[in-house]
């Protein structure tokens, strides 16, 4: 096994360096992780580079020989400044970090980065420590021996999904612009992915459920946001049925969930208490490939055959309760619509020359009109739930909870077969959703006492998504249903 070096805040010991006139070798080196099991390590160096005042970064694998996984851009050094970077080195160094990382990403068009001016000062460690620490990560899986790479992966997961990690990706994803978050997010999922893959493929240990570090929230007046990734291959199994085979499990293996949830919130002072009340603005959930589709229909059994939403439950609940007074919900439940329809049939036959027999029969069927999606409301305690379930519109079962019958998976024109492009898909056509406020608009209201304006409460939001898979047009009898959990904390000011 291996284990995390002490110190994992490279730019503090950058910063402790001496000047380069006092060093006595031509590089220092800090230690990322090391294995117990072995003399190799995964450390950061930094060299000086021929030309004066210059110096580059670089991670390696520190056998009995170095081995250079990566190298950065040459920098100045400022001999005037006090420290070893200045801010404008340490600019530079980040973006050279973000570059890098996105190089590893499925899209090979990389979108515009900004110089990074406006990083505030303060938050400058953070965001430097994050970003380098990520490239760590895709470096080892791409880059590193095989036995350096088993022994440091989950120690840097350990790293990276830290507390203090986390802030820093929310800060630098709000950094990046949501373009180039989402860019940054797949190269994250697809190195996740192959990684998973590799162990699979040797019969080792894998991941389980989805890192916290492919969900972040922010809170801004009167919106809650929070985005959601995460790589299919992490998500627990829920039920399974059948055997994959190798194309099929190459292509529901290498795409990834990829979600916003969106709330309004509106804060209203009454004589005798304030209202505090969210509704939906807009939830979308898509499942994404991680590589081409060429290589989906080359190696695996082709794009369309991949995981589709079929379960989405979010819960809202107040962290401190002392001034809730109470919750409510204002949508009612629902029963499925009844059409009543009568059949009357009348047939007559002639049982003998001089004598006509009839005979009449009626009959009444009844038909239940449904949509694929139901949406249910309700409360529990101060929590307010809001819950959207996918229906076999042939069955009435809930897709999430149930799986077809053999028999079904060979109609040629059952539900969801060509899931993608019939024109009653509960899907979109590129195989997400998308749930609107017009019509999932409706209002969880808190009560709150009245001594509490002035006061900033947080809401925890939490939720469980549920992706099934079905055949599409691939031709098995394997289906499963995967769910993935987050919980993600947000604020609001009562004035």
């Amino acid at each position: 096994m291996a284990s995390s070096c002490n110190n994992t805040d490279i730019l503090a010991w950058i910063q402790t360096l001496p000047p380069l006139s006092q060093w006595k070798k031509d590089s220092m080196s800090i230690c990322v992780c090391s294995s117990n099991s072995s003399t190799a390590a995964l450390t950061v160096s930094l060299a000086k580079k021929p030309s004066p005042q210059s110096l580059s970064l670089s991670i390696l694998a520190n056998f009995t020989l170095p081995v250079s996984l990566w190298i950065s851009k040459p920098f100045h050094v400022a001999p005037s400044s006090s420290k070893l970077l200045d801010e404008d080195a340490t600019h530079k160094l980040i973006l050279n970090f973000i570059q890098d990382v996105l190089k590893y990403g499925p899209n090979k068009h990389i979108s515009p980065i900004n110089p990074l001016q406006i990083v505030d000062s303060t938050h400058l460690k953070d965001i430097f420590n994050i970003s380098l620490l990520t490239l760590v990560f895709l470096v080892c899986i791409y880059e590193a021996p095989i036995d350096l790479r088993s022994n440091c992966l989950f120690a840097l997961t350990a790293q990276i999904t830290s507390p203090q990690s986390r802030e820093a990706s929310k800060m630098l994803m709000r950094l990046l612009g949501s373009n180039t978050e989402e860019q940054w997010l797949r190269c994250l999922c697809l190195a996740v992915t192959n990684w998973k893959m590799e162990l699979k493929a040797a019969g080792n240990r894998v991941l389980r459920g989805p890192s916290p570090l492919f969900s972040h929230a922010f809170s801004t007046s009167g919106l809650w946001k929070v985005q959601l990734y995460c790589p299919v291959i992490t998500m627990e199994i829920e039920n399974s049925s059948g055997s994959v085979d190798n194309d099929l499990l190459f292509s529901l293996s290498y795409h990834q969930l990829e979600g916003v949830i969106q709330l309004n919130y509106k804060v209203t002072v009454n004589e005798k208490w304030v209202d505090v009340m969210v509704n939906v603005d807009n939830i979308r959930l898509d499942v994404i490939p991680l590589v081409s589709s060429k290589l989906l229909n080359e190696r695996g059994a082709g794009a369309s055959e991949k995981h589709f939403p079929s379960r989405i439950s979010l819960q809202l609940t107040p962290k401190s309760q002392t001034d809730i007074i109470s919750v409510s919900v204002s949508k009612s439940s629902e029963n499925p619509k009844l059409e009543k329809e009568i059949e009357r049939t009348i047939e007559g036959s002639l049982d003998a020359p001089h004598n006509l027999g009839l005979r009449v029969a009626a009959g009444e069927t009844t038909t239940t009109v449904m949509t694929p999606w139901k949406f249910e409301e309700y409360a529990i305690g101060d929590s307010g739930s809001l819950n959207w379930y996918l229906y076999d519109t042939n069955d009435g079962k809930e897709v999430f909870a149930s799986k077809p019958s053999a028999m079904s998976l060979f109609r040629p024109h059952a539900w969801f077969k060509h899931r993608y492009s019939n024109v009653h898909r509960p899907f979109t056509r590129q195989g997400g959703i998308v749930f609107a406020g017009d019509k999932y608009g409706d209002t969880v209201c808190w009560k709150v006492l009245k001594s509490a304006l002035g006061k900033r409460m947080e809401w925890e939001v939490s939720g469980c998504i549920g992706l099934t898979y079905w055949p599409n047009k691939h031709r098995t009898l394997y289906n499963e249903t995967r769910r993935a959990e987050f919980r993600e904390t947000l604020q609001l000011t009562l004035s």
